[in-house]
């Protein structure tokens, strides 16, 4: 579940089209977690999540660079570019060593809590209040994690626990893209996204180093950045062409690829209990988006 690179908003002509792009992007933010889970496997975390990010920025500067677009460096809240990217390369650094011990269909359940964070987080940081309704969304949403998780007599598996982590850094990363899409381009944030991420990653890579030696392993490490790349792109593009309104909901399609992806790859199964729970959370995440939809057209709505 991922949220648009700082995009302005654009004139939303072809909703169909934007649908599309975004079913797109998510699929693609699934091809990228289900290569990663693989390369936990074959190398350690930090060199996977490295390699997303370096080969992220190699493809950005393709796209966008500071001689082909003039003024990309160029930001007014040059502060929360690189929170906002530390933010997310935290996010990605948390999720992909979750996804080491967890199935692919939990950790994407998890990860859509999102919206409830969001929801308890823009309260104090953008002054939105949280209302009764969000707040039976968010408590019914969080007892859908609780049966992904099952916490039992041995407890809470801790992998689960640094994926709920990852969902409320992710949550802080979209209330920041959300605040710096009224003053950078997308080109800027997204080329500082990967940058920063870059930095970030290569810290501490000379103590964690381990070079891979076999031809898939490299091509899965090359493929995990550029993925990504293009599926933040994607979202871009959905993102002018089709309301976030209209676009939330598909965002939810993105459990229909893990599940596929994680059987094909994993052989794993998703038990009737991740099922359930992800249902409970799709439902209460579905109905924040509305809720949220609903308080904004409302004002408009008044004489």
């Amino acid at each position: 579940m991922r949220a648009p690179e700082g995009s302005k908003p654009g004139t939303a002509h072809a909703p169909f089209l934007g649908i599309a792009l975004m079913c797109l992007a998510v699929m693609s933010f699934a091809i990228t977690d289900t290569t990663a889970k693989w390369l936990t496997f074959h190398t350690n975390v930090f060199v996977v999540v490295w390699a997303r990010y370096v080969s992220h920025f190699a493809l950005a500067l393709l796209v966008f660079n500071p001689w082909s677009v003039p003024g990309l460096l160029r930001t007014s809240r040059p502060l929360l570019q690189i929170g906002r990217s530390a933010l997310l390369f935290a996010t990605t650094a948390l999720n992909f060593t979750a996804l080491q011990f967890l199935q692919l269909d939990q950790t994407v359940s998890i990860m859509f809590s999102i919206p409830f964070f969001v929801a308890l987080f823009a309260g104090p940081i953008l002054g939105e209040q949280v209302g009764r309704r969000r707040w039976i969304a968010i408590l019914v949403g969080f007892s859908g994690i609780l049966l992904v998780v099952r916490p039992g007599a041995g407890g809470i598996h801790p992998a689960a626990i640094l994926c709920l982590c990852a969902a409320a850094t992710y949550a802080l990363y979209a209330i920041t893209t959300r605040m710096l899409a009224k003053t950078d381009s997308s080109a800027t944030t997204l080329f500082y996204t990967s940058l920063v991420g870059s930095i970030a990653a290569s810290l501490p890579l000379p103590f964690v180093w381990e070079t891979p030696h076999e031809p898939l392993v490299l091509g899965a490490m090359l493929e995990l950045g550029l993925v990504a790349g293009i599926g933040h792109f994607l979202l871009i593009l959905a993102h002018a062409r089709a309301p976030a309104a209209t676009l939330a909901p598909f965002i939810y399609t993105q459990i229909i690829s893990m599940i596929g992806l994680g059987w094909l790859v994993f052989g794993q199964v998703p038990s009737l209990w991740t099922l359930a729970g992800a249902s409970i959370v799709i439902a209460s995440g579905a109905y924040l988006l509305v809720v949220e939809a609903r308080s904004r057209v409302a004002p408009a709505s008044r004489p």
